[in-house]
């Protein structure tokens, strides 16, 4: 069954960074457009960064643009998010998800790491 599993989250002190891995079984990664979201407590799930199918265009938030970056994994078939810099206010739930075409919704999610961010 075709899934994502994201890891990486923990707890860092501001200006520390992390790595996420979202880790793609059951399809291939390289052919999907990928995105990564997060939620934070009490808070609508928001866009954060994604990769397009094609794999040369890349769009992030304002608000992580230039601490953040998404990168093919080391690992066979997984994408990571490398975040700089972290703030206190990038303490959420990080999903990653995986979408077939250029467009529309996206077919797959993880069931989401827990990032925080506080001194």
């Amino acid at each position: 069954q075709a899934r994502l599993v994201e890891s990486g989250g923990g707890k860092v002190q501001p200006g520390e960074s992390l790595k996420l891995s979202c880790a793609a079984a059951d399809f291939a990664v390289d052919y999907h457009a990928i995105g990564w979201f997060r939620q934070a407590p009490g808070k609508e799930r928001e866009f954060v960064a994604s990769r397009a199918l094609s794999g040369g265009t890349y769009v992030y938030a304002n608000s992580v643009k230039d601490r953040f970056r998404i990168s093919r994994g080391n690992a066979e078939n997984t994408v990571t998010l490398q975040m700089n810099s972290l703030k206190p206010e990038d303490t959420a739930v990080y999903f990653c998800a995986a979408r077939r075409g250029r467009n529309g919704p996206y077919d797959y999610w993880g069931q989401g790491t827990q990032v925080t961010v506080s001194s």
